[in-house]
C-alpha cells in the first residue's frame, strides 16, 4: 500500500489486507499438520554448540567444530577464552551475546517443564555463556565488550580453528562507559541466576552477585559504547536505541531474581523518567531494543496488582495491538504468506523474538482481554499467532522450505557461515589461510558441514529466498534468532 496516505479508504484497505494475512495464517494452521516441534527443539539447542568459541568440552556433539581462539584476552593480560560467535563470522560481540543469553534463560525459566531431555543441553548452552561473562566482568568497573577485529575478520573466509586475524579485546570502563552492553550482561547474569537457583544455588548466587555489581557500574557510569569503542562495534552492533532501555531491562531482571523493592522502585521511577525513550519503541524487541520486553516481563508482577499497572500494562497492550495483523493499529508488515517482516538484515530475529513475547504475555494474561480498536484480543489469539510464525519458519510457507538447517526435507544448504562452509579439521587437517576459503565461499556446492538447528535470516517481503552463501542478509544464522525460538518450540512441543 505504498503511497496510500492516511485517507479513510486507505485505512479500510490496510485493515482488510491485515485481516487477509491473518486468515491465510489461520487457514494454513488448520489444514496443514503441525511440524515436529520436539525435533525442532532438539536441533535449535544443538545449534549453539556450533557457535562455541574456546576449548570444547568432551561431550561436544557438533563434532565438525574444534577448539578455537584459545588466546583470547591475552593482549590485555586476561582470560577471555569461551563464549559464542554471534553468527557466521568469528568475532565475539558481547552485546548480542548477552541478549542471546538472557533469552535462552527466559526460555528455560518459562518452559523448562516442557523441554524433557533437552533441558540439560539448554542449561549447558546458558552456562557456556555465563561462565564467559563472569570472566568478562571479573575486573571491577571494567566490562569487556568485544573480542576480535571485525573488519579484519570479515576480510577473511576462514575456519575459527585457523583464525590469524587480530583478536583484540575491547572494554568499557568508568572513563569510557558502555551502559547498554554492561546492563545487558547484568540482565543475562540475573536471568541465568533464576534458572540455576533450583539445581545449583551456589552458582546462582555467584551470578546474581556479579549481576548486581555490573548493573551498578552500568547505571553509575552512564554512556553509550558507541562513543568509546564505536569504531570497532559499528556498524555491526551499534546501539541505535540508546542505553536507557537496557538499564530498565536489567533492573527488571534483578527484580525478578532478587525480589528486592529497590529494583521495583528503580523500574517504576525510570519508566517515567525515560518516558520519551520508552514510548518511541513500544513495539520493538531484540538485541538492540528491549522496550516491549520490559513491559511484558514486568506485567507478570502487576497483573494481580492494578495499582501498579500503569504504564506497564497499557504499554504491553500497545505492543500487542501494534503487532497482530488483525489489529486496526497494527504497524508491522507481513509477507503474503503471513511472516512478520521488518526491513533490514536478518529479518527472522523479529518473528522469533516478538512471538516469544506474545506467547509469554498470553500465559501471563490468562483470561484477560486486550482491546485493540474494535477487536478483542484473547490469550488463544496470541498463542495462535505465535504458532503461525513458528510453523512458517519450520516449512509451512509458500516456498515449502524449512528455514532451520537439518529440519524437514527441504532446508538451506549454503548458509553464510565460515565454519559450516569450509572442510572441517577432520577432512582437511592443514591450516587454511585468510583467502584460501574464498573458493568455498563462492562455490554453489552445499556446505560440507551441516550446521543443524541454524535458523537463517529468511525470505524477503515476497516470501522468496535465494539459497546463496554470499546472500548474507538472508542466509546467515545468528544466536539471537534461535534463543527465543527455543522457548517457543518447547511450548508448542507440549501443546501440539
Amino acid at each position: 500500500m505504498i503511497g496510500c496516505g492516511k485517507s479513510l479508504n486507505c485505512l479500510v484497505l490496510r485493515i482488510i489486507a491485515a485481516i487477509f494475512v491473518f486468515l491465510i495464517a489461520t487457514v494454513v494452521a488448520i489444514n496443514v499438520p503441525n511440524p515436529n516441534y520436539a525435533d525442532a527443539l532438539t536441533k535449535s539447542i544443538l545449534f549453539f554448540e556450533g557457535q562455541r568459541s574456546g576449548k570444547l568440552p568432551p561431550n561436544q556433539r557438533m563434532t565438525w567444530r574444534k577448539d578455537s581462539a584459545l588466546l583470547d584476552g591475552a593482549d590485555k593480560g586476561v582470560d577471555l577464552v569461551g563464549g559464542y560467535y554471534d553468527a557466521g563470522d568469528n568475532v565475539k560481540f558481547h552485546f548480542p551475546m548477552a541478549f542471546t543469553t538472557t533469552m535462552l534463560a527466559w526460555s528455560v525459566e518459562q518452559f523448562k517443564n516442557s523441554m524433557g531431555p533437552d533441558l540439560q543441553h539448554a542449561m549447558e548452552a546458558i552456562r557456556w555463556s555465563t561462565d564467559y561473562f563472569l570472566k568478562a566482568t571479573n575486573i571491577p568497573n571494567v566490562v569487556f565488550a568485544q573480542v576480535g577485529n571485525a573488519e579484519g575478520d570479515h576480510n577473511c573466509w576462514e575456519r575459527p580453528e585457523d583464525m590469524d586475524t587480530p583478536r583484540t579485546a575491547f572494554a568499557v570502563t568508568a572513563q569510557a562507559p558502555g551502559s547498554e552492553v554492561s546492563a545487558e550482561i547484568a540482565a543475562a547474569l540475573a536471568a541465568a541466576s533464576v534458572v540455576f537457583k533450583p539445581t545449583d544455588p551456589a552458582y546462582s548466587k555467584l551470578l546474581i552477585n556479579r549481576a548486581v555489581q555490573v548493573f551498578e557500574f552500568a547505571d553509575k557510569y552512564r554512556g553509550s559504547y558507541n562513543d568509546h569503542i564505536g569504531s570497532w562495534v559499528c556498524p555491526f552492533y551499534c546501539d541505535y536505541n540508546g542505553y536507557k532501555d537496557e538499564l530498565l531491562w536489567a533492573a527488571a531482571w534483578l527484580l525478578k531474581a532478587t525480589r528486592k523493592p529497590m529494583y521495583w522502585i528503580y523500574v517504576k521511577q525510570n519508566i517515567i523518567n525515560f518516558k520519551s525513550d520508552m514510548e518511541s519503541g513500544l513495539s520493538e524487541f531484540g538485541w538492540d531494543a528491549k522496550h516491549a520486553g520490559i513491559n511484558v516481563l514486568i506485567s507478570k508482577f502487576v497483573l494481580d496488582n492494578p495499582s501498579n499497572a500503569n504504564p506497564f500494562l497499557p504499554y504491553a497492550d500497545t505492543f500487542v495491538c501494534s503487532v497482530l495483523p488483525e489489529s486496526p493499529t497494527n504497524t508491522v508488515r507481513y509477507t503474503p504468506g503471513g511472516l512478520m517482516y521488518k526491513s533490514g538484515i536478518c529479518n527472522m530475529q523479529n518473528p522469533t523474538a516478538l512471538s516469544f513475547l506474545l506467547l509469554t504475555y498470553a500465559r501471563y494474561m490468562k483470561s484477560r482481554v486486550i482491546r485493540c480498536g474494535n477487536i478483542d484480543v484473547t490469550q488463544k489469539m496470541l498463542i495462535r499467532f505465535a504458532r503461525s510464525q513458528v510453523n512458517y519458519i519450520l516449512g509451512i510457507n509458500p516456498m515449502n522450505m524449512s528455514y532451520m538447517v537439518g529440519f524437514g526435507t527441504k532446508f538451506p544448504q549454503r548458509i553464510h557461515h565460515r565454519g559450516a562452509s569450509l572442510p572441517s579439521i577432520d577432512q582437511h587437517p592443514e591450516k587454511m589461510g585468510c583467502k584460501e576459503g574464498t573458493p568455498y565461499f563462492l562455490s554453489e556446492n552445499p556446505n560440507p558441514n551441516l550446521h543443524i538447528g541454524a535458523v537463517i535470516g529468511g525470505p524477503d517481503i515476497k516470501d522468496y529466498i535465494v539459497d546463496s552463501r554470499p546472500n548474507a542478509a538472508q542466509s546467515e544464522p545468528t544466536t539471537y534468532v534461535n534463543a527465543p525460538l527455543v522457548g517457543l518450540l518447547a511450548y508448542f512441543k507440549a501443546h501440539p
